[in-house]
C-alpha cells in the first residue's frame, strides 16, 4: 500500500516536471519576457532563444553605443555568453524531460541532467546580473537605458522547481540494481522521434497564426499594435469594395486554380512513372534513373532558371539552334515570352518533382502482397496485365490521399518558381496567389491586406479538405480526416 501511494507521488511529480520543461522552452521563445533584454538597445522582438544564438542581432543594437563609447563591448559579449549558457542548461533540461519516459535507470539519469542543468542555468543567468549592474555603471547610463525584465524571475522560478523537484524524486526512486541496462519502451522511442516534427509543425504551422491579427489593425512594418491603430474588418471590406484589388483578385485566383488544376491533372505521372521504375529489370539501372530524376528536388529554383536561362535565352542553345547560321543577335527569348506561361511552368514543375513524387509510390509498391503476381504469373497474365490489374489498384489509396490533400491545398502553389521566372510579359499569367501576398506585404508594405488575403486562402483550404474528404468518403467509402 505504501509503495503505492509512494509511485503515485513519484508519477505526479513528474507530469508537473515535464510540464514545466514544456513550460520552460516554450518561454525561450517569447520576447515579451526575454531575462537578456537589460537594456532598451536590445531589440523587443528579440527572445531569450534568439539573444542566445544572434550574436550578430544583440550586438546590432550596442553598435552606438559601444562605438561611442557609452557601453563596453565586453557587456555584451558577457549578454550572450550568459544567454547561450542557458540556453545549454535548458536544452540539457529538455534532453533530460526525454530520459522520463524510460524505465529507471534512464530516469535516474535524467534527473541527474536535469538537476545539474538547471543549477548551470541559474548560474548563467546571474551573468545577466552582472550585466545589467556594468550598463547603471557605465558612462552614460541614459544613452544605453538599462532595465530589468521581469522574466528574469519567471526563468529562475521554473529552473529552481525544475530543480528542487529533481532532488525530490532522486530520493524517492529506488535505485536500479548494478545488471539492470538503459531501456525505452518502443513505443516512447517513436514518441521521441515524433517529437522534433510535431514541434517543427507548431513552429511554422500554428504559431504563425498569431500573426492574423495584423488583418484588424493599420499597421505598418516597424509599428506597434494598439486600439489606436484597431480599424476591425477594415481590409476585409477593402478586399471586396476596391476595384483594383478585386480585379486583382480574380486574376491572380484564374492563375493559381489554372496552374493547380494543371498539376492535379498530371499527378498521376508520378505514380506511372513509378511503376515503370518499378518495371525495370536491372536494378542497377533503376537505380541510376531514380538517383537522376530525384536530384532536381533539391536544385533551388534560381539555379533552376539559371539553366533555363543557359538553353531558352536569345543567345542559349534553343536560340543558338534555331536562329539563322547560329546569329544569337537574331534569336528568340523563348524564356522572356509570355505565350504558354502555364504550361511551361507546368513542365518545369514536372521535371523538377516527378522523380521526388515517386518516391512515396515506389514504397507503396513494395507493400503490395508478392504473391499477387505470382499467382498472376500462373494464370498467365502479362507485364502490362499486372501493371494494370495488380499494381494500379495497390495504388490507389495512396494516389487518393495524395489527391484529396493536393485539392485541399489548390490554391497553395508556393512563390518560388514563379518569382524567379516573373518577367514583364508573362506577369499578367504567372501571378498566382502566394507571389501576390508575397508582393503586397514585402514589396508594397501592405501587411494588412496581405494577412487578409492569408487568412482567406486558409479557410477556402479547409473547407476544400473537408468537402473532398467528405466525397472521398460517399463515393470510396474512405476517408483521411
Amino acid at each position: 500500500m505504501e509503495r503505492t501511494r509512494k509511485s503515485r507521488i513519484t508519477e505526479g511529480l513528474y507530469i508537473v516536471l515535464r510540464l514545466l520543461t514544456v513550460l520552460t522552452i516554450v518561454c525561450m521563445f517569447i520576447p515579451s519576457i526575454n531575462p537578456a533584454r537589460v537594456s532598451k538597445l536590445v531589440s523587443k522582438t528579440m527572445s531569450f532563444f534568439t539573444s542566445a544564438t544572434s550574436y550578430s542581432g544583440l550586438a546590432e543594437g550596442f553598435a552606438r553605443a559601444t562605438s561611442k563609447g557609452w557601453a563596453d563591448q565586453g557587456t555584451v559579449k558577457l549578454i550572450f555568453g550568459s544567454s547561450l549558457a542557458s540556453f545549454i542548461g535548458i536544452a540539457a533540461i529538455a534532453v533530460a524531460g526525454c530520459f522520463s519516459v524510460g524505465e529507471l535507470k534512464f530516469k535516474r539519469l535524467g534527473l541527474l541532467v536535469s538537476t545539474a542543468a538547471s543549477v548551470l542555468t541559474g548560474v548563467s543567468m546571474c551573468g545577466l546580473i552582472l550585466a545589467y549592474n556594468q550598463l547603471l555603471d557605465s558612462t552614460k547610463p541614459a544613452k544605453v537605458e538599462a532595465m530589468f525584465q521581469p522574466g528574469f524571475f519567471i526563468f529562475l522560478g521554473l529552473v529552481a522547481v525544475i530543480f528542487v523537484l529533481g532532488l525530490i524524486l532522486l530520493y524517492l526512486l529506488p535505485k536500479p540494481a548494478k545488471d539492470e541496462k538503459y531501456y525505452m519502451e518502443s513505443k516512447y522511442k517513436l514518441f521521441l522521434m515524433f517529437m522534433p516534427f510535431v514541434v517543427m509543425i507548431f513552429v511554422f504551422s500554428y504559431l504563425p497564426l498569431w500573426g492574423w491579427r495584423y488583418a484588424f489593425f493599420d499597421y505598418k512594418a516597424g509599428g506597434t499594435l494598439s486600439m489606436e491603430s484597431f480599424v476591425g474588418f477594415k481590409w476585409f471590406k477593402y478586399l471586396f469594395n476596391n476595384q483594383a484589388t478585386r480585379l486583382d483578385i480574380v486574376r491572380v485566383l484564374r492563375n493559381t486554380l489554372v496552374m493547380s488544376g494543371l498539376g492535379i491533372a498530371t499527378s498521376w505521372v508520378a505514380m506511372a512513372f513509378a511503376i515503370f521504375i518499378n518495371e525495370m529489370g536491372s536494378s542497377r539501372v533503376r537505380r541510376i534513373v531514380q538517383t537522376l530524376t530525384t536530384i532536381p528536388n533539391f536544385i533551388s529554383w534560381v539555379l533552376v532558371y539559371a539553366v533555363a536561362l543557359a538553353i531558352f535565352s536569345s543567345d542559349g542553345f534553343v536560340s543558338s539552334i534555331f536562329s539563322p547560321a547560329g546569329d544569337t543577335a537574331t534569336g528568340t527569348n523563348y524564356l522572356l515570352s509570355g505565350s504558354y506561361t502555364w504550361l511551361k511552368m507546368l513542365a518545369w514543375g514536372m521535371w523538377k518533382g516527378t522523380g521526388w513524387g515517386a518516391i512515396i509510390y515506389i514504397a507503396a509498391i513494395s507493400g503490395i502482397d508478392q504473391q499477387l503476381y505470382e499467382a498472376s504469373k500462373v494464370d498467365g497474365a502479362g507485364r502490362f496485365q499486372r501493371m494494370w490489374h495488380i499494381t494500379v489498384p495497390g495504388l490507389m489509396p495512396t494516389y487518393c490521399v495524395l489527391l484529396l490533400l493536393s485539392i485541399a491545398g489548390i490554391l497553395t502553389n508556393g512563390l518560388d518558381q514563379y518569382l524567379v521566372f516573373k518577367n514583364a510579359n508573362n506577369n499578367s499569367a504567372i501571378e498566382v496567389l502566394d507571389l501576390y501576398v508575397f508582393q503586397l506585404g514585402i514589396n508594397k508594405g501592405i501587411i494588412p491586406l496581405s494577412t487578409v488575403i492569408g487568412m482567406v486562402k486558409s479557410l477556402v483550404s479547409v473547407v476544400l479538405l473537408f468537402s473532398a474528404n467528405r466525397i472521398s468518403k460517399a463515393v470510396r467509402g474512405e476517408s483521411i480526416v
